[in-house]
């Protein structure tokens, strides 16, 4: 049976920074506001005995207040000093998070307007399925949304956006920009070797890999390169066997997997690289893998899944064994999820954004544990989106815990 959750359409859109005030007058407020901030003022109250929560030691305190949800920080912050101190910085609040071991996964979401192209992000808590914002990213006007590329360190709390491309001018870019959900900023990082877009990206064993993609005047590259980002530099690896644009990506047994997926009015078959890391090594998709890669892959229980484009949006696995795919048990995607879609996921469940930034939550269920013959269950659940995001189209998502 399908499940759908309704959220309220009047549900407001949180900031997942700092929250602006505004009273009178302003150089009163600044002030306020320093004082009040001041990491050795915390201290200085603690030592005067002024609680967390009167009744509870502060360590217990700390664990029940960090436990808040963000949308509630403003109101919070008014309680007293000290809770203003712990709402008041976001960098602060969540490094206490970090510290004691809390993390919650956020589903961020880079769209853009249908009617402006402007691009934007939009973060939805998925413990408390509330909307939030982060402060824009750095980067140039008139861009593509669907040439850039992300991907994301979940536990270490960050996201990286790559490339991309000018409108009208097919200029890619060779940008690489950072997100840090701790700081809640955007830090510019070192420029990759080759501009590209359409490309393929993933991350293996803590490195970014990015490969072929749309050169100048949509030229497809073979080049591909690597970034750790303990250092930020990029070094080139090995080309791939063809000039390729990248559908769609997937990391699996440690390998980048690539495929140009199909293109109406499919009378070419898709062709899909492999590359492995040990080895610096491509080689040629399996037959079976590449012609059935017919939409956006994501990898739970060690197996590649594909929500399908063209064939009523079900679900299906891919087996390795036999070179072949199987539907997952289980209803299609909800009606209310359009394409295009961007998906990821997260432990045993795979989130598909759609059109208007309604995402679907769908949980798989391993049926048997006979690796050879494993067979699954998908059941769906809606998070509708607010109404302000009627006209926001996804052009990826990705998890990540803070």
């Amino acid at each position: 049976m399908q499940r759908v959750r309704i959220s309220s359409q009047q549900v407001p859109v949180q900031k997942l920074g700092d929250s602006q005030m505004t009273l009178s007058p302003k150089f009163k407020l600044a002030a306020i506001q320093s004082r009040l901030l001041d990491p050795f003022m915390e201290t200085e109250l603690s030592v005067r005995g002024e609680p967390l929560i009167p009744g509870l030691p502060d360590d217990i305190a700390l664990s029940c207040l960090l436990r808040l949800p963000v949308s509630s920080h403003s109101a919070g912050k008014t309680v007293c000093k000290r809770w203003y101190q712990l709402f008041g910085n976001k960098e602060r609040f969540f490094t206490r998070r970090k510290e004691m071991g809390f993390q919650d996964p956020w589903l961020f979401v880079f769209a853009f307007h249908k009617c402006t192209g402007k691009i934007q992000w939009h973060v939805l808590d998925l413990t408390h399925f509330s909307w939030h914002t982060i402060p824009q990213m750095p980067c140039i006007d008139r861009v593509c949304p669907h040439g850039f590329r992300c991907v994301s360190f979940p536990f270490e709390g960050s996201l990286f956006v790559c490339g991309g491309v000018v409108f009208d001018a097919d200029c890619p870019l060779n940008l690489v920009m950072k997100f840090n959900v701790q700081k809640n900023s955007w830090t510019v990082m070192k420029k990759m070797i080759t501009a590209r877009s359409f490309f393929a990206s993933g991350v293996v064993n803590g490195k970014i890999y990015v490969a072929g993609g749309n050169s100048t005047d949509l030229f497809e590259l073979n080049s591909a390169e690597v970034m750790d980002p303990e250092n930020g530099i990029w070094q080139p690896i090995a080309n791939m066997h063809t000039n390729m644009a990248s559908y769609d990506t997937a990391v699996l047994n440690g390998k980048l997997l690539v495929t140009e997926g199909w293109f109406w009015p499919f009378y070419v078959v898709p062709r899909g690289q492999i590359y492995d890391p040990r080895t610096d090594h491509w080689e040629n998709m399996a037959d079976g893998l590449r012609e059935g890669w017919t939409g956006s892959s994501v990898v739970i229980y060690g197996r590649l899944f594909v929500v399908t484009e063209h064939e009523r949006t079900k679900l299906k696995v891919y087996d390795m064994n036999n070179d072949s795919w199987k539907t997952v048990d289980g209803p299609p995607l909800p009606e209310q999820i359009c394409k295009p879609f961007s998906v990821n996921s997260c432990n045993s469940r795979i989130y598909v954004v759609g059109r208007n930034l309604h995402v679907a939550v769908g949980c798989i269920l391993k049926l048997n544990e006979n690796e050879k013959t494993s067979s699954f269950l998908v059941q769906w659940e809606v998070v509708k989106a607010p109404e302000a995001f009627s006209n926001l189209t996804p052009s990826s998502a990705q998890v990540v815990f803070g």
